[in-house]
């Protein structure tokens, strides 16, 4: 299936937004992305479309144990095969999603920065084929970042392990020196899709 009708059958929408479709053929084409774009802006769709029309498992990289679930069954519910591994989990849970990565049963993983840098995950991940890399709320990797976490700044790991997945980061808050730690650590010669943080249905009043 073409781009278009992905987002159709799976997800409602007839076309897309702003600059969605030259993320998705950039991620398509192989290359790297930085993507800012506001929160409802439609972040997810950049990887998750890419994710249904490549080969193997994409995997998502994500510090938001609420976000992955809601990620999660929502993809589901449109019966696309997606799993989150975090702390929430059992063993047995575990255990199965670490087999149905092995048997190729899955397109999108979500998973937390911890959970990803695991010597026994990393190694499962060198055997088995990914699409993409998306790290979502990029900007946790970043010292000037509002959020830093300190595990993201390991995710730079990936473009030594996995020189040949193309890697997609993505958040809705990042000034130009945040963004440029972002791809300095994450990203290889990447394009850049930056929309305006302003959301104008949003008001202060005092």
């Amino acid at each position: 299936m073409t781009a278009e009708e992905i987002l159709k059958r799976y997800f409602g929408f007839e076309t897309f937004r702003g600059f969605q479709n030259e993320v998705i053929d950039t991620i398509l084409e192989g290359r790297d992305a930085m993507v800012l774009m506001p929160t409802g802006g439609g972040k997810s769709l950049c990887y998750q479309i890419p994710a249904l029309m490549k080969e193997g498992v994409a995997v998502v990289i994500s510090p938001l144990i609420a976000l992955m679930k809601d990620q999660v069954d929502m993809l589901r519910d449109v019966g696309i095969a997606a799993a989150a591994l975090n702390s929430t989990l059992s063993g047995q849970e575990s255990a199965q999603i670490y087999s149905d990565l092995s048997e190729g049963r899955l397109k999108l993983l979500y998973i937390a920065p911890e959970r990803l840098m695991k010597p026994s995950t990393m190694e499962l991940l060198s055997r088995i084929s990914i699409s993409l890399f998306a790290v979502d709320e990029a900007h946790c990797i970043s010292v000037w970042g509002h959020d830093f976490r300190p595990e993201y700044q390991e995710l730079d790991c990936l473009k030594e392990r996995f020189p040949n997945v193309p890697r997609l980061a993505l958040t809705a808050t990042a000034d130009e020196q945040t963004r440029s730690e972002i791809t300095t650590r994450l990203l290889d010669h990447p394009r850049s899709f930056i929309a305006s943080f302003d959301r104008p249905n949003i008001r202060y009043r005092m």
